[in-house]
């Protein structure tokens, strides 16, 4: 009986030696590691990457201009004109905003003027003969190009409201894209930077092109470069 309990003992021993082996040898070798998790039902595999597209944009990803106003205490404006043409072009059209005589919410001469132009054509920037513009005007290229960037000041084209008691910041301004006249057609969008409180489309059928309210207010997009001149009553920053 006791030799039988001892050779049962020995007997277990051996067996959880054996096993406690073969458990060592398969974490040690890296031969077996551990099961990928079992798809979900319905999975048809590794789900696909991510991507992006970017959100087409007027005058930057798809043909039209994109302008950009930042309005400056004395009326002038800071101005970043995008163009993208369909076709490519080695001369540019430019030509400044209407005097606001006739114009509504202005009905005073004003004398629009450019200063500080700077010019890129398909990212290269181009030598100008003159950075000054006081009247429509050609601006050559060195070569075709289908995307333009402008930069300049854009100042006498603000009628600043009558002084109350003390010096008001209310004004009307009348903006439009330099390169307008490169194609009647292009879609334009037009942004003001701060104290937008109004905008009128006077080329325009429905004239008051303003969407939204104010301090969110912004002008109506994809406007007709054609049309695209624009009396905006604002308040300048102080």
């Amino acid at each position: 009986m006791e030799e039988s309990r001892r050779t049962r003992t020995r007997y277990l021993t051996a067996v959880a030696l054996l096993l406690g082996y073969s458990a060592t040898v398969s974490c040690s070798t890296g031969s077996v590691g551990p099961a990928a998790p079992s798809p979900g039902l319905g999975s048809s595999g590794p789900p696909a990457p991510i991507t992006s597209t970017p959100t087409p944009g007027t005058g930057e990803t798809k043909p039209g201009i994109a302008l950009t106003a930042v309005p400056r205490p004395d009326g002038s404006f800071d101005v970043t004109e995008n163009l993208m043409l369909p076709t490519a072009t080695d001369i540019l059209p430019v030509q400044l905003p209407a005097s606001g005589e006739h114009l509504p919410g202005m009905m005073a001469r004003t004398t629009p003027r450019v200063t500080n132009l700077k010019l890129l054509a398909d990212d290269q920037s181009v030598r100008l003969e003159n950075t000054t513009l006081t009247a429509a005007d050609y601006i050559p290229l060195t070569a075709a190009a289908t995307r333009i960037q402008l930069t300049y000041r854009l100042s006498g084209s603000t009628v600043r409201a009558l002084p109350l008691p003390s010096p008001s910041t209310r004004a009307a301004a009348a903006i439009r894209p330099l390169t307008a006249g490169t194609d009647s057609t292009l879609p334009t969008d037009l942004t003001v930077t701060g104290g937008l409180l109004n905008a009128v489309c006077p080329l325009m059928t429905e004239t008051r092109c303003a969407v939204g309210d104010p301090p969110d207010l912004t002008i109506q997009p994809d406007i007709p470069a054609g049309k695209a001149l624009v009396v905006l009553q604002l308040d300048l920053p102080r």
